[in-house]
């Protein structure tokens, strides 16, 4: 970690000239989203040059005190570059001055090794002599490693129904697990701190954490073999009572450079392979980002169209819904998949209840051809759905009323769940931003249809 301080020189005071006694101003500080710039580089030549990959942060302020401010500096601009061969970074700083202006002056070596830890590397030669001492990184992670075959079952009932995936080329899967977990994810830790929205670091020590490394081989100039990590899983697998074994995705991420470029989709591919394969009892994800959801629905989607189980189910909900009376304000579970199926979906293709729902929705929306026929009863069960999960199952009954109660807290989204006694309807009366309640819930059905139909379409134009 380098640090340059250019100094200003200071105008000589006259000593005849009278004295002014005041106040310095207090430092305001600056955050450090505006003064710190990050790049990912693959060769040294990179470094310092102009079309070097700049990374985009969730937020960098989260990891300095004092709400996210960098105080005592003027001038402040602090570059990082890290290096996507050994996974070290460093950091440039450069100020004009630096002095306490009321705040004292934050340390902000200290602030960088709570990001980057020990893969900060203090002088800038020995940062750029990573690029040749440590080219066989990778290679020697992945050497011990486990290598998956990706032609396994993806859950179909026949080969002639199956959708054939284009892999990439050059692409393969490795599985680490035990003590070298820890060792490679620790260099790893910084990418995903800074690049996945409330990232927590997983623990190393817990031998049941497993990491998935998706790896493209290549030439460098004096043509030797060099592996590239394009992206990584870390997977829990915990017991499930009496005899199964769960997965849990904790973390998936696809490094910057290579990002929408498929290789996302193909890791969870992989990860539903193997899942499969090895007949755990299900594959979840631990709050997926919107991102990985929609990717996640698209895979899971297409691999139910073709699942012959839930067919017969699906038409026949379809039909039911192609004559449902769009006069009628009631719409129960009668549209929901069977447990039947859903048991199904679980045993063979290993998607959790939570999910197929999810899916099953986009399911009856692919069915009915014309959509804009029924676009008006589907949206009534959509809506349904979307009530049902946050407001409750029996919100259009007298069971059970959501109240707005404003608070000093927060005005509007401030709410109580009242529940009557004895079948009895409530005698309280709803506050006059319950209409603000009914609004919320029309634009989460909106936002769901939009989600749907962008799925829908890329579904579509994938099975052409």
């Amino acid at each position: 970690m380098g640090t340059k301080h250019h100094s200003s020189s200071e105008p000589i005071s006259d000593p005849q000239k009278r004295r002014r006694v005041g106040f310095s101003k207090t430092d305001a500080g600056i955050e450090a989203n505006d003064c710190i710039t990050i790049y990912t580089v693959s060769r040294k030549e990179d470094v310092d040059s102009p079309n070097s990959y700049c990374l985009e942060p969730i937020d960098l302020n989260h990891f300095f005190e004092d709400n996210g401010r960098i105080f005592g500096y003027q001038g402040l601009k602090i570059t990082i570059w890290v290096s996507l061969i050994s996974f070290h970074a460093y950091a440039d700083i450069a100020f004009e001055s630096s002095s306490d202006g009321g705040r004292g002056i934050t340390n902000l070596k200290s602030a960088l090794q709570n990001i980057f830890a020990e893969s900060l590397v203090d002088e800038k030669d020995a940062f750029l002599q990573t690029f040749s001492t440590e080219s066989h990184y990778v290679r020697s992670v992945v050497s011990n490693a486990e290598a998956l075959q990706h032609k396994v079952s993806n859950g179909c009932s026949t080969e002639s129904n199956c959708l054939l995936k284009s892999e990439p080329s050059g692409v393969e899967v490795f599985r680490i697990v035990g003590t070298p977990v820890g060792h490679f994810y620790s260099r790893l830790v910084p990418l995903v701190l800074l690049l996945v929205d409330g990232s927590n670091r997983i623990d190393v020590l817990d031998p049941r954490w497993e990491i998935y490394l998706l790896v493209q081989e290549r030439k460098d100039n004096q043509e030797y073999n060099l592996s590239r990590l394009l992206g990584f899983a870390a997977v829990y697998r915990f017991h499930r009572y009496p005899e199964s074994t769960r997965v849990r995705l904790g973390q998936i991420l696809v490094m910057p450079p290579y990002q929408r470029k498929g290789y996302g989709r193909f890791l969870l591919e992989v990860l539903n392979r193997v899942a499969i394969s090895e007949d755990v009892y299900d594959l979840t994800i631990e709050e997926p980002e919107d991102s990985l959801q929609h990717v996640r629905l698209c895979n899971d989607v297409e691999r139910l169209l073709v699942f012959d189980p839930i067919q017969q189910s699906l038409q026949s909900v379809v039909s039911r819904l192609k004559q449902e009376n769009r006069s009628k304000k009631s719409y129960t579970c009668k549209y929901a998949p069977p447990l039947s199926a859903v048991e199904d979906v679980r045993k063979t293709l290993k998607i959790n209840k939570k999910q197929f729902e999810q899916c099953w929705e986009i399911l009856i929306y692919l069915h009915l051809d014309p959509i804009n026929k029924y676009m008006e009863t589907y949206r009534a069960f959509v809506s349904h759905r979307v009530k049902a999960e946050v407001v409750g199952k029996d919100s259009d009954g007298d069971m059970k009323q959501v109240i707005d109660v404003p608070t000093e807290y927060n005005q509007q989204m401030s709410f109580v769940m009242f529940k009557s006694q004895n079948g009895e309807s409530s005698s309280i009366e709803k506050s006059d931003n319950q209409s603000n309640v009914e609004e919320q819930l029309q634009k989460l059905v909106h936002e769901r249809i939009n989600q749907i139909k962008l799925i829908a379409e890329k579904v579509s134009v994938h099975r052409q």
